[in-house]
C-alpha cells in the first residue's frame, strides 16, 4: 500500500452511542472537524462518525468506479471518509484535470488581489507590455477574463486543439488577435483563449511566471511539492490557463479542501475568504458561473437537487471537486468518461451529468439526516447538442499566422520576436495528454 497508516481522531466518537445523564439518553455529538494535513495523509474518520452509513457510503464509492472513476475522495467535516478501490494505486499518478485548471488559475489571481499585485476591476491595458494589443482588447478587464465575458468570439474545441497537439506559439497573444462577438461584460461564452490571456496577465501583475508564483503562495503553503505535478506551457514559454494542469488525486483534494475551508490551512489564510464568495457567487451574465467556478444546483455537472449554495470545478471527461458547504461535504473525483447512454456518440457529449447524479442519489442515502428526498434514476432527455458550436477554422488557422484572427506577426516560428520551444518539447518523460506515468526520476508524480 503507498499510503501510511490513517491518522487517528482521538475526539471521534461512535455516531449513534448513547450517553446517559440524570436519566436521559441523548445521541453523542459528531466528532470535531479534522485538520488540514501537515504530511503526507488526510486525517481520517469512520463514516458512522461523521453521520453516514458506511455500507451506503461503499455502495456509492462501487457505482462511482463503475463509472470510471479512477479515484475517489469523500470528505465530511474535514475529514476523509470514503475512497474509490483503485485510490491506493492512483492518488500519487499526476492526471490531466482539464478544466478544473481554470478554477486553479481563479485561485492564483486571488492570491494575487489579496496581495495587491492584481486589480480585478482593472483593464487589462494595465499590465500588457505597451503596443501588444489593440485599445478594444486592452480595454477588457480581468474581471471578464475571471467570468468568461471577454465578449471574444469562442469556438471552445478548436482554442484548446493547438493545445492537446501542442503547437501554439503563444496563446495569450493569439487571443489578442480574436475578434469580438460581443461588447465585455455582456454576455457570458465559455473560453479557453480567456483564460490563457488571464494566466499571462497575472504572471505580467506578480512579475514573475505564473507556477513559480503559484508554487510559492499556493502550493508550497498546502503541502504540494513542485516534483509532484506537471503544467504544460505553450510554445513561448507561458503556462496555459485553460487545461492541461497534470495533478495527482491526493493533491488536487487539498485544492478542493483548501477551498471548503474557505482559503485557510491550518490557521493560515493562503486565500481570502472574501476573493472565494466572489469566485463562487453567480455573476450577472450567468447564474451559474463566478470567477472561473460553476455555482449552484444544475449547473455543469452538478447534480441539480444538491443544496443551493453547491459550487464546483470541473474538466473534461468528468474531473471534478465539488463543495456543498451545507453538508459540510467535499467530493473530488478523477477518471475518463463512463457515462453510460442509450443515444450513443451524441449521449456521450450531452449526458455528463449522468455519474454525478447517480453517485450523489447513492451519497446522499447514507446520511443519517439527509434532508434531501430521492430525484429518482438519470433520465435522458432527447439529444441536442450541436457540435458545430465547438469549433471555429479561423481561430485554428490564426495558430499558423494565417486568416483573419492572427494576431500580426505570430506564426508557428516567431511571435513576439521571442525564442518559441519546438513544438512536443514542453512535456516531461511519461506526461502524455491524461497523465504522467513511468519510472523515469524526472516524471512528476508523489511517491
Amino acid at each position: 500500500m503507498r499510503r501510511g497508516l490513517a491518522v487517528a481522531i482521538a475526539t471521534a466518537l461512535v455516531a449513534g452511542s448513547v450517553i446517559i445523564g440524570s436519566g436521559v439518553a441523548t445521541a453523542a455529538p459528531l466528532p470535531a472537524r479534522c485538520a488540514e494535513p501537515t504530511g503526507r495523509e488526510f486525517q481520517r474518520a469512520a463514516a458512522e462518525d461523521t453521520g453516514l452509513d458506511s455500507g451506503r457510503l461503499a455502495a456509492a464509492l462501487d457505482f462511482a468506479a463503475s463509472r470510471n472513476r479512477l479515484n475517489i475522495q469523500v470528505f465530511r467535516h474535514n475529514c476523509l471518509v470514503g475512497e474509490g478501490p483503485l485510490n491506493a494505486e492512483t492518488g500519487g499518478v499526476p492526471w490531466n484535470v482539464w478544466s478544473v485548471t481554470k478554477s486553479v488559475v481563479s485561485l492564483i489571481a486571488g492570491i494575487a488581489w489579496d496581495r495587491g499585485k492584481l486589480d480585478i476591476d482593472a483593464p487589462l491595458d494595465r499590465y500588457l507590455p505597451p503596443g501588444v494589443g489593440d485599445s478594444a482588447h486592452r480595454a477588457i478587464t480581468v474581471e471578464n477574463l475571471l467570468q468568461e465575458t471577454s465578449g471574444l468570439r469562442v469556438g471552445a474545441a478548436t482554442e484548446g486543439i493547438t493545445g492537446i497537439v501542442p503547437i501554439d506559439p503563444f496563446s495569450a497573444v493569439q487571443a489578442l488577435g480574436v475578434p469580438f462577438d460581443d461588447p465585455p461584460g455582456s454576455a457570458f461564452q465559455y473560453s479557453q483563449r480567456n483564460v490563457d490571456l488571464l494566466s499571462y496577465v497575472v504572471e505580467l501583475a506578480v512579475g514573475e511566471p505564473l507556477q513559480q508564483f503559484a508554487q510559492r503562495e499556493l502550493f508550497g503553503p498546502i503541502g504540494i511539492q513542485d516534483s509532484d505535478y506537471y503544467w504544460a506551457r505553450d510554445r513561448s514559454g507561458h503556462a496555459y490557463g485553460y487545461a492541461h494542469l497534470f495533478i495527482p488525486p491526493d493533491d488536487l483534494a487539498r485544492l478542493g479542501m483548501l477551498v471548503a475551508e474557505h482559503g485557510k490551512w491550518n490557521g493560515r489564510s493562503i486565500v481570502s475568504a472574501d476573493y472565494l464568495k466572489r469566485a463562487t457567487t453567480e455573476s450577472d451574465t450567468n447564474h451559474c458561473y463566478g470567477y472561473l467556478f460553476w455555482t449552484g444546483p444544475g449547473c455543469a455537472e452538478n447534480p441539480e437537487f444538491l443544496p443551493a449554495d453547491s459550487y464546483s470545478m470541473s474538466g473534461f471527461g468528468l474531473q471534478h471537486v465539488f463543495i456543498v458547504p451545507s453538508l459540510d461535504l467535499m467530493v473530488m473525483w478523477t477518471g475518463f468518461f463512463g457515462v453510460h447512454t442509450t443515444k450513443g456518440p451524441s449521449g456521450l457529449l450531452q449526458y455528463w451529468n449522468e455519474p454525478p447524479h447517480e453517485f450523489f442519489r447513492r451519497l446522499l442515502a447514507a446520511f443519517s439526516d439527509n434532508p434531501i428526498p430521492d430525484p429518482g434514476p438519470y433520465v435522458e432527455a432527447p439529444p441536442s447538442v450541436d457540435i458545430r458550436g465547438y469549433f471555429d477554422p479561423d481561430i485554428t488557422l490564426a495558430v499558423f499566422g494565417v486568416g483573419p484572427d492572427s494576431y500580426p506577426g505570430c506564426t508557428l516560428t516567431s511571435c513576439l520576436n521571442l525564442p518559441l520551444r519546438a513544438p512536443f518539447s514542453d512535456a516531461p518523460p511519461g506526461c502524455l495528454l491524461l497523465a504522467c506515468v513511468g519510472p523515469d526520476p524526472r516524471t512528476p508524480g508523489i511517491r
